[in-house]
């Protein structure tokens, strides 16, 4: 079980991880523009070194067109949403260095003029953002934290510009915002964690609530919400559809002879032929009821429903089911009828089930262990 649920299981956290990267970034290419903006117009000299102001606005530009139209798809499995959370992330971090890089510059050019105060709060602000926005990849967060701080602080211990107070301040709340990150990715981590045991709980409350849980096939409730669903397609697209039920002769004698706890083991041993049978992947196998069956046969021909249904019913009679109770060999018969979905006859699910189910008395009024067409 557990290599079964752990694929789904990845996909399901890496397609979350994906979603919220996306979501969280559709935003981000603005707050660059308009931090940018502000640098540009509050400086002493907003007309002069325009090639500098105009090529960081269109290095803005084209970050956040690659950023907003990268956008994850639910189809994808889990390789493909590694690869698009290992190509949004280059982006975030190639961004997180230009931007570094484009502060690191003015600090580096007196003559744009641009104010040192807001240059140094447009790093730890952005730095602040990145770490309270992406805190599910600490390491890549970290590294993009860096990109954006070090350049500019580093010229300006470089510069010496600003006072002692300033640097520290700086240093200390570096250390301080990456204890916050910690703290970030680990409520992230947890927070994931509880959506994915709620959802896969959710799934398996929802499988067990549709399977029988004597013999595991599906159950009267399943049966109930498939055959419209699979007779509306059927008529939709002038398709196939076969209804075969099955009811075990004389079961009330198995359990009055050998006991209420063979006839169980004989119920699984009964559906456990049907599966020998029936095993196609299309063909689905229910028990509705006590000891009465049914499979359900998408895109199948009665001319071939027939013999499967007819080779079981004889196989049944021929060879006794093999339990491990009182008994070793349990001798049974099943009475069937058999069914096709005709359009001009069958206005809904109950008239076709009706339909075939009459066909089963049929086949128990006429002696039993016996085949009815509907």
């Amino acid at each position: 079980m557990k290599p079964e649920s752990a694929a789904p299981s990845t996909r399901l956290s890496l397609w979350r991880e994906a979603s919220d990267t996306h979501v969280r970034s559709r935003f981000a290419g603005y707050y660059y523009l308009l931090a940018w903006g502000l640098l540009w117009f509050t400086s002493s000299a907003p007309w002069d070194n325009l090639w500098a102001w105009g090529g960081g606005s269109l290095l803005l530009l084209v970050f956040f067109a690659l950023r907003s139209r990268h956008r994850p798809s639910a189809q994808l499995d889990s390789t493909q949403l590694q690869r698009w959370l290992d190509l949004h992330w280059l982006a975030i971090l190639l961004q997180s260095m230009t931007w570094g890089l484009m502060l690191a510059t003015l600090q580096l050019h007196p003559e744009i003029a641009a104010s040192h105060l807001l240059t140094m709060l447009s790093a730890v602000v952005f730095a602040t953002a990145l770490a309270f926005t992406f805190p599910m990849r600490m390491g890549r967060c970290t590294l993009a934290i860096l990109l954006t701080y070090l350049p500019s602080t580093a010229v300006k211990f470089h510069l010496g510009i600003g006072d002692i107070g300033e640097s520290v301040a700086l240093v200390v709340y570096l250390g301080y915002l990456g204890l916050f990150l910690y703290r970030w990715n680990r409520e992230y981590r947890i927070g994931l964690e509880r959506e994915l045991r709620l959802l896969l709980h959710g799934e398996q409350l929802d499988r067990l609530s549709r399977t029988d849980a004597l013999t595991e096939l599906g159950n009267r409730y399943q049966f109930n919400a498939l055959l419209p669903a699979w007779l509306a397609n059927a008529r939709r697209q002038n398709g196939q559809l076969t209804l075969v039920l099955l009811d075990i002769d004389h079961f009330k004698k198995v359990n009055d002879q050998y006991g209420h706890r063979t006839g169980d083991l004989g119920l699984q041993a009964f559906a456990e032929r049907m599966r020998q049978v029936f095993r196609r992947d299309s063909d689905i196998l229910l028990r509705l009821g006590g000891e009465e069956f049914a499979v359900l046969m998408p895109d199948t021909p009665l001319e071939q429903a027939i013999p499967l249904a007819e080779g079981f019913r004889a196989s049944l009679a021929a060879q006794p089911l093999q339990v491990q109770a009182q008994v070793q060999q349990l001798p049974l018969t099943c009475s069937l009828g058999i069914g096709h979905f005709l359009p001009l006859c069958d206005d809904s699910a109950e008239t076709f089930y009706k339909r075939v189910d009459d066909a089963l008395y049929r086949a128990k009024a006429r002696g039993r262990n016996r085949l009815e067409l509907a």
